[in-house]
């Protein structure tokens, strides 16, 4: 996570010297400052940041490929007859997790088109999601788990704390 701030600061610092806080220049400033600390890695010995951004772009990866995939699922039921829906509530057991783990999985569903995260159990244990069409709620399960779960838990747990 300091890492992190780090690249934050030197793209604040790229953005101040060059005179432009555009969130272009920004970006730009967040592209140095990665490649300076992937430079610096190994002398300063954070070669762990590289580990988590690699699971980071791959659950934004995975995420915007769901997005899409969601939506053409959902243009598809926008246009079959409604007596062919099958609307429910799935109970899914989740990996013991923080609640930031938890509130980035749970929003991410959320935001995949035909899927809404209703609750989450007191022991923080089950998740229960609504979702629009399904003919096997164990293989939504499954689905959740080996994909958002997975996903979300190496993007933001693989980071070694120093």
């Amino acid at each position: 996570m300091r890492l992190l701030v780090w690249n934050f600061v030197l793209a604040l610092v790229w953005a101040a010297t060059s005179g432009e806080f555009s969130a272009r220049n920004l970006g730009i400033g967040l592209l140095i400052g990665l490649a300076l600390l992937y430079v610096t890695r190994k002398v300063l010995n954070f070669s762990d940041y590289f580990r988590n951004l690699r699971h980071v772009v791959a659950l934004i990866w995975f995420f915007v490929k769901e997005l899409v995939l969601a939506n053409f699922r959902m243009a598809y039921y926008t246009v079959m007859p409604l007596n062919r829906m099958r609307p429910g509530v799935i109970a899914v057991p989740l990996e013991p997790m923080d609640d930031v783990e938890l509130t980035v999985l749970s929003n991410l569903l959320t935001l995949t088109p035909g899927t809404l995260s209703l609750d989450v159990s007191k022991d923080q244990r089950t998740l229960f999601v609504h979702v629009m069409w399904f003919q096997d709620a164990e293989q939504v399960r499954r689905e959740i788990k080996s994909g958002f779960e997975s996903a979300v838990l190496k993007a933001l747990r693989s980071e070694v704390h120093a």
